[in-house]
């Protein structure tokens, strides 16, 4: 649906409250599965790249 309307990109936010990082496992199942399916994925993990630094 996205490539027939000429979109290049999505973006998809999934919070997750409670510290347990769930949110993070279900960003990488679904990135995993986009690219499974040949799909260019950049995945992102905004708390956590604020810990590092």
């Amino acid at each position: 649906m996205l490539e027939t309307n000429n979109r290049s990109y999505l973006t998809v936010a999934i919070g997750c409250t409670g510290g347990k990082h769930r949110s993070v496992y279900v960003a990488e199942q679904l990135a995993d599965y986009f690219r499974s399916r040949g799909k260019n994925v950049q995945s992102r993990h905004r708390t956590l790249e604020k810990r590092k630094s």
